[in-house]
């Protein structure tokens, strides 16, 4: 898997695992930080979220644009900086006014063109390591290492994020409840309801506040939407901290990529030799850019089911989820558990593949190990129920693709070896139909749940187990590690020489669209049964599926 890689792809892949850091880290708590500090609607919610998103996957079309033109080293850099001045912006406390709404969506602005500059330019830097024949044949293996690092820098943001509200709001005496900010702001614009008082009061009493009159309860709903407010702020800033780390992997391992940079490879004259044999003619030109406006074409229906995972599956996980772990399930919500079952993971993989006895002694010692150190966490936990923070629920899709990229990985090559393995579009229309059964699964456990708009007033307990969004994000892992890596590794290999910079951005304006399509169930969560909105998503689905394997052979064709 890692072995005759080319050093640059892990100076890349390092520098990007530091900035997606920051990114998840903001985008675990950013739905809930809407609806907690300014009290939006799903339907407003929705849609700042996924205008944000589309922004983030669209605005690499600029960058692609202009990196054909300036180079891609210099977008990169560019867009560490614009990103570094939008979290510092975003991580500020403001008002929940006018004017902090501004600050917010213009620091959201800024994100997502400094990401915009960066992400996409940064991909293509990758794909353009494997233009050299002696790496050729590893590309796709490449780009599943290079996704496997970005989730590992997705994997600890979740729990970053919750670390930091904890603390913040333990200073003050106060600690996290899902249900209060909603009341709050109910309470305060004097929208409750008469049920729903009753529970605001008896939250705000456990947690310690004076429930005898209303201006005590005023005071305590403005201090726990400011308080919690600010912790998200404070979780933004961790994003500045990870870029700073990301620019300088990226400063001091350039020398390892620095001749896949488009502007060094134009100022070396053999280069533009090797370029120019390399040209195709306009006809072949044509077909691969049809071939590719096909594909960005289904993965917009992916991306808008797909990134449900920030906004109604984070609803899901507030609203209608179980707000403790017991049993086994609590090893699941401590981020080094995950990072040690990742471990002996890898350890097993390596008995089998390492060559020397020495080498599969140590990884058998590597897998014991890890083994032993989950058995003694689990002990030390005793019979105590974890607390579980509806942000921590997205530290599962990271943590799978991690886990299951060798196990992918080792699938494919299997098949490869037996002439077997499917083509990256083949990949991409099976990545549609699992994603399909991951939603199934949301529609059957949603089954006989309230609608969202009669939660404040419903009464017995209606929370499903953890178990459901967990199982949900292992098949929805699954759809992705088939179609996000072979996707982006499709678009390097397909695109022609002189507009790999702008087909990539395709790729991403086809995110982008996927991405803001996201808002349309978040705009649909209140009066409908949450198994018609997860049922929307499956049909979705199924239809792109279909389409792919229907237009298969003219894909297949310029592969």
């Amino acid at each position: 898997m890692f072995e005759g890689q080319p050093k640059g792809l892990y100076a890349l892949a390092l520098a990007n695992t530091g900035e997606r850091f920051g990114y998840y880290t903001m985008l675990a708590i950013f739905t809930l930080f809407l609806q907690a500090k300014f009290g939006f609607t799903a339907t407003v919610t929705s849609n700042i979220f996924a205008g944000f998103l589309a922004l983030v996957y669209f605005l690499p079309v600029i960058g692609g644009i202009l990196a054909d033109k300036f180079g891609f080293g210099k977008m990169v850099t560019s867009g560490i900086v614009v990103m570094f001045i939008g979290y510092v912006c975003l991580a500020i406390p403001t008002g929940n006014n006018a004017m902090g709404v501004a600050a917010m969506i213009g620091s959201l602005v800024l994100i997502a063109l400094g990401t915009g500059l960066f992400k996409g330019n940064l991909q293509v830097m990758v794909g353009n390591l494997y233009d050299d024949p002696k790496y050729a044949a590893k590309r796709d293996t490449a780009f599943s290492i290079f996704y496997m690092a970005i989730n590992i820098g997705a994997l600890f943001a979740p729990t970053a994020a919750e670390k930091i509200t904890t603390w913040y709001m333990a200073k003050v005496g106060l600690t996290y409840n899902g249900d209060i900010p909603a009341l709050a702001h109910q309470y305060l614009d004097g929208s409750i309801s008469s049920e729903a008082l009753t529970k605001f009061t008896a939250l705000a009493a456990q947690q310690g506040a004076a429930v005898e009159d209303p201006a005590s309860l005023t005071q305590f709903a403005h201090q726990y939407i400011d308080t919690l407010s600010t912790s998200y702020h404070w979780g933004f800033a961790v994003a500045c901290v990870s870029l700073i780390v990301s620019m300088l992997i990226y400063v001091l391992g350039r020398k390892t990529f620095k001749h896949a940079d488009v502007q060094t490879v134009k100022a070396d004259q053999d280069n533009q030799q090797a370029a120019a044999v390399q040209e195709l003619s306009p006809e072949e030109t044509k077909s691969r850019v049809v071939a590719l406006c096909l594909v960005f074409a289904v993965v917009i229906f992916f991306w808008m089911a797909f990134h449900q995972n920030g906004l109604t599956l984070t609803f899901f996980a507030r609203d209608y989820t179980a707000s403790e772990a017991h049993g086994w399930m609590r090893i699941g919500f401590d981020v080094w558990n995950l990072v040690l079952i990742a471990i002996a993971v890898y350890a097993v993989f390596a008995v089998f593949q390492s060559k020397t006895s020495k080498a599969k002694g140590i990884a058998g010692l590597v897998t014991a190990a890890s083994l032993i150190g989950l058995y003694f966490n689990y002990t030390a936990m005793g019979d105590t129920p974890v607390e579980i923070l509806p942000q921590k629920f997205q530290q599962f899709n990271p943590f799978f693709v991690v886990a299951l990229t060798p196990v992918s990985m080792a699938v494919f090559s299997a098949l490869a070896s037996r002439g077997k393995e499917p083509s990256a579009p083949r990949k991409i229309g099976i990545g549609m139909f699992i994603a399909a059964v991951g939603f199934a699964i949301m529609a059957i456990g949603s089954l006989g749940l309230p609608v969202p708009d009669d939660l404040a007033n419903a009464t017995g307990d209606y929370r499903v187990t953890p178990n459901l969004l967990i199982g949900t994000y292992l098949v929805l892992t699954f759809a992705e590690l088939f179609l996000s890596p072979m996707g982006i590794s499709f678009v390097s290999k397909v695109a022609p020489p002189k507009y790999k910079g702008l087909m990539m951005g395709g790729w991403f304006a086809a995110t982008a669209v996927g991405n803001y399509l996201v808002s349309i169930i978040g705009m649909l969560w209140g009066s409908l049964p949450l198994y018609v909105l997860w049922g929307i998503l499956v049909a979705l689905c199924l239809v792109s599926a279909l389409f792919i394997f229907a237009i298969m052979k003219r894909l297949e064709k310029v592969c």
